[in-house]
């Protein structure tokens, strides 16, 4: 008896273990992808940013993924795919274009209103109930966003607005992923992302081509393999954690981006940041601690 209960307790803290360990992979990445998309910038146009950043992930998929290709050529719920990443790759081009106007930390601070926005399309689309603390989730986000932003103290910024439409866009975006999963596995969904995301990227980057040059290459790789592992991270995080716990950890990133974007870019430490991302965490959190008691009772 007491050898299970051993067993279950390590097995138990090698999960929370292995979990932190893929959290702080995907806060780096994310973070990785945040630099390498502001570093191409500076020489290339936001729609090549998009474009190389989809093209290395076709290279990932074509040496790893092949064992998937027998489901996409089934191409189920196609019309689905096309919409999601229409409005995935929308959302990508208004958030590179924070990343490379606001400062590091405001954007991830802005980017965490997105599960807000995720309770507004399920409450739309799929007719989820609107539960008491989900509103209050709500109202808080909100209040967050204004400390970030504070209108009127002068002019928002117009790329702050952009950053709330790109977490706008990947709630809406998160929406659609939980219907395809109903008809696609998760590593389809990531095929198709590319398949869709590549060809739009490149007609994109077609209307604002520039000249690249080989140093360009190594900020691609960090931007495209950075993007993939994000993704593949936080996928295994949740595997092995509630979202409770990584919703705390995860608001992290915040600090890390102030960090790097001091270290790298000299960006002023803003304490509104802080305490505007902090709201909205806070209100993020209650609101899935009472989901998680909801459902335990």
């Amino acid at each position: 008896m007491s050898g299970t209960v051993g067993i279950a307790a390590s097995g138990g803290r090698s999960n929370f273990v292995h979990g932190l360990a893929w959290m702080a992979l995907a806060m780096a990445s994310f973070i990785g992808m945040s630099v390498g998309s502001r570093e191409l910038a500076a020489t290339l146009s936001i729609r090549q940013v998009l474009f190389f950043r989809a093209l290395v992930g076709l290279v990932v998929i074509l040496a790893l993924g092949r064992a998937l290709f027998p489901e996409v050529r089934r191409a189920a719920r196609f019309r689905l795919h096309l919409w999601r990443n229409l409005i995935h790759f929308t959302a990508q081009y208004f958030w590179t274009v924070g990343v490379v106007l606001l400062p590091l930390a405001s954007v991830f601070a802005l980017e965490f209103t997105m599960p807000i926005w995720v309770t507004l399309f399920a409450w739309l689309l799929l007719k989820e109930r609107l539960s008491g603390p989900r509103l209050l989730a709500t109202a808080g986000g909100f209040l967050g966003v204004m400390v970030i932003v504070r209108p009127g103290l002068g002019m928002v910024d117009p790329a702050a607005i952009l950053v709330l439409i790109a977490a706008a866009g990947y709630g809406l975006s998160m929406i659609l992923v939980k219907q395809l999963t109903r008809h696609a596995s998760a590593g389809v969904i990531v095929v198709w992302m590319i398949l869709i995301q590549l060809p739009l990227g490149l007609v994109a980057a077609l209307t604002d081509w520039r000249p690249v040059a080989l140093t360009d290459v190594p900020w691609m790789l960090l931007a495209g393999l950075c993007a993939l592992s994000a993704h593949y991270a936080m996928a295994q995080a949740l595997r092995r954690l509630d979202a409770s716990v990584l919703i705390p950890i995860d608001f992290l990133r915040v600090p890390l981006a102030a960090l790097v974007g001091y270290v790298l870019y000299a960006e002023a430490v803003d304490l509104w940041v802080f305490l505007g991302g902090g709201i909205i965490l806070l209100s993020n959190f209650q609101a899935v601690m009472a989901e998680r008691r909801r459902v335990a009772g």
